[in-house]
């Protein structure tokens, strides 16, 4: 087995020492108090519940607004025939009209409202359910930092015909 100092640079080790001292352990994340949430949805899989095996698909969703800002929740879609009719309501406020169209990705930056309750299991421990949720629209990509400007990338294309300025690498 490694030992700390093998795995840290050598002047590395008082520096994380001191911010080890210095930073309080994060506390564990508890529910998402009931309420209604702007979110995004960032991820739709198809998934079988742990216990039966039941076939689904999850949600995903990314708080975007508010104190909560940066959280997670989910919303599991059962693919059953005793939950058909709530799973085509479900999947058809975000545009799945087939079910084969569950085996492509969803569309980026969808923006929700989702009425997000908070539920207690027999055992007292409390977990999150999405009661309701309404697309709101799709999201405009965010800026790229890193993406070439037009008037950059028309600058650097005089620059490059230009017979007396020598090619920028």
């Amino acid at each position: 087995m490694a030992r700390l100092s093998e795995i840290l640079a050598d002047d590395g080790s008082s520096e994380l020492q001191r911010i080890w001292n210095e930073t309080a352990a994060a506390e564990d994340f508890a529910p998402l108090p009931t309420g209604k949430y702007i979110a995004r949805i960032i991820d739709g899989e198809l998934a079988t519940s742990r216990t039966n095996q039941t076939p689904g698909y999850k949600l995903t969703f990314k708080v975007l607004e508010g104190e909560h800002k940066g959280r997670q929740f989910w919303h599991d879609i059962w693919l059953t025939a005793a939950a058909i009719a709530m799973a085509k309501r479900d999947l058809g406020r975000i545009g799945v009209k087939d079910l084969k169209q569950l085996d492509n990705p969803l569309p980026p930056r969808m923006r929700c409202q989702v009425d997000l309750t908070l539920r207690s299991n027999d055992d007292g421990s409390q977990y999150n359910r999405v009661r309701h949720f309404e697309l709101l629209g799709i999201d405009e990509p965010e800026d790229d930092p890193f993406a070439p400007q037009d008037a950059d990338a028309d600058d650097a294309a005089e620059d490059a015909d230009s017979s007396d300025n020598p090619p920028p690498f």
